[in-house]
């Protein structure tokens, strides 16, 4: 802003006040470059400053047409170029201020009268509104309304800008993914399920929750998208940096006139698509039930935290992201996967009463690889159980050894420091060679057939595989109590899919990415995800 200052010939310093003051009072236009103190950018190109409103009004119009309005300022001496920005064209400066972030046209407001004035354009409001915020309805349909651009960006799009990307509700163990996304001239957020059970490959379905729109020139408009009557009043409050929270003022409107029983037969088919008496497993219909009952207590506030997604690296198995599996009686179920050196983790986004959202639900050894037995022998449990509790035990030594050298070096306490590329390193890279080596080794494809009396809800498995790791994968009772981790395979099958064998319940989850293109829901950095996770997984416990 100091420069624009100085360019324009009001800057701070005592020389070019006294020279603008000069040169304003030679051309007659001192008046036109009074200093501006508004911040916000809802005041850009506000009311205010020095100047009559129905002369600005009609400059404005001027400019808004193509049509430079007249300045003193822009008649300059024959062939000399503009000294200052007052003298160009104000038809060029509407193209040099539409291509500054909005959030930079406060402070040029700031500058002078003139400036503000120019800010008023609705064409430079536009173009910021369609490259931050990807809006590429017609706006000139907003003049019909009376709402201009510069309303919908800053009552609408700046205002409501922190709360746009990747959530998860606080729903107790059942947690949740929602998407809030900039949708033409509304803002809304959209609740992504998981297919039906079992058709883990099946796209995701998604129901609007709430959304936010300009009604009127004063203020935006959140409106409540839940149940089955309509949009109706609501309410959304920023906690804090990445916490906020929706309310319903009109809770009536989420009652049926059949009462709860209703409300039961329409959320169960809108959630497994089938009805009670086609649901025969008498476990699965308690899990059912119990699920409706607790979600229903949420259904007039809720509180959303945000999520990211993890960061990738060209040294990943696969690219990482969000996946959808299948978890027994519980359904389908949303899993984030990540990588970390020799580790790669499943973080449960949607989770049950077992083994709740936002805990570890998988746990992969990239360092440990797996070669099954041929496909008659892995049709043979005992086979498979064989092999993975022998890499259990190699696990549990190396683990072990490493204890012991580290209580080793302490109580050595040598005053020179260790150089770089010690055992430690020399043991990660020892590792991460191995796992290389083992992946470039391992086949393209080769034959994968689940054992005898391991149960898996998706007998639609792929049949072939490209390698296998040992793992481990976190069982618990109802209510989370007991947690423990247990021996398992991980099997990735293609860039898409992967499985895990889970030995001690005899059963297979399948896995199938979710194919939705999330915007701004990068993390900023690798210690910006790994303290993400630490803080869902701390809420889960």
């Amino acid at each position: 802003m100091a420069v624009c200052a100085r360019l324009c010939g009001v800057g701070p310093a005592r020389g070019c006040r006294r020279r603008g003051a000069a040169r304003e009072q030679r051309r007659g236009g001192a008046g036109d470059s009074e200093p501006d103190t508004d911040t916000d950018p809802e005041e850009a190109g506000g009311g205010g400053g020095g100047g009559g409103g129905e002369e600005e009004e009609e400059a404005a119009e001027r400019i808004e047409g193509g049509r430079p309005a007249s300045h003193p300022a822009e008649a300059g001496p024959a062939g000399r170029a503009p000294l200052s920005l007052l003298e160009l064209p104000p038809e060029l400066l509407v193209q040099i201020f539409g291509s500054l972030p909005g959030t930079d046209l406060p402070s040029l407001a700031r500058v002078c009268t003139t400036f503000r004035r120019i800010l008023r354009t609705d064409t430079i409001w536009r173009r910021r509104c369609r490259e931050e915020y990807g809006v590429c309805e017609n706006l000139r349909k907003l003049e019909i309304t009376g709402v201009s651009c510069r309303d919908v960006y800053a009552k609408l799009l700046h205002r409501y800008r922190h709360i746009l990307g990747l959530w998860q509700p606080d729903i107790g163990p059942y947690g949740g993914l929602l998407n809030v996304v900039v949708d033409g001239l509304f803002i809304i957020g959209w609740m992504y399920l998981p297919p039906h059970d079992p058709h883990v490959d099946d796209p995701m379905r998604f129901k609007p929750l709430f959304r936010i729109h300009l009604m009127e020139r004063k203020c935006a408009t959140v409106e409540c998208m839940y149940g089955h009557k309509g949009p109706h009043n609501g309410h959304i409050q920023i906690v804090k940096k990445d916490e906020f929270s929706t309310k319903c003022n009109q809770t009536d409107h989420h009652r049926m006139s059949g009462g709860r029983q209703e409300e039961f037969r329409t959320w169960l088919r809108e959630e497994w698509g089938r009805t009670l008496e086609d649901i025969f497993h008498e476990h699965m219909q308690e899990l059912i039930l119990m699920k409706f009952i607790y979600t229903s207590q949420y259904d007039n506030c809720l509180t959303y935290r945000r999520i990211y997604l993890p960061p990738s690296s060209p040294d990943d198995l696969i690219k990482p992201g969000l996946f959808k599996g299948t978890y027994g009686s519980h359904g389908l179920e949303i899993v984030m996967l990540s990588f970390h050196g020799k580790k790669a983790k499943g973080t449960k986004i949607t989770g049950d009463p077992n083994i709740p959202a936002g805990q570890q639900t998988v746990e992969i050894d990239l360092a440990h690889p797996l070669q099954l037995p041929d496909v008659e022998n892995l049709r043979d449990f005992s086979e498979l159980s064989r092999i993975v509790l022998e890499i259990q035990e190699q696990v549990r030594r190396e683990e072990q050894e490493q204890e012991h050298r580290q209580e080793e070096e302490e109580a050595a306490s040598q005053p020179a420091a260790k150089p770089l590329g010690g055992e430690g390193a020399e043991g990660e890279e020892t590792a991460a060679g191995a796992e290389g080596t083992t992946q470039d080794k391992a086949p393209a494809s080769q034959p994968f057939v689940l054992p005898m009396g391991v149960i898996s809800r998706n007998e639609d498995y792929p049949r072939t595989c490209r390698i296998c790791f040992y793992g481990t994968g976190l069982i618990a009772g109802h209510g989370f109590t007991s947690p423990e981790r247990t021996p398992g395979v991980f099997v990735l099958f293609d860039d898409d899919r992967f499985g895990f064998i889970w030995l001690e319940l005899k059963s297979f989850s399948l896995y199938s990415r979710i194919k939705v293109s999330f915007q701004n829901a990068e993390a900023p950095s690798r210690e910006a995800f790994d303290e993400m996770l630490k803080n869902i997984q701390s809420l889960a416990t």
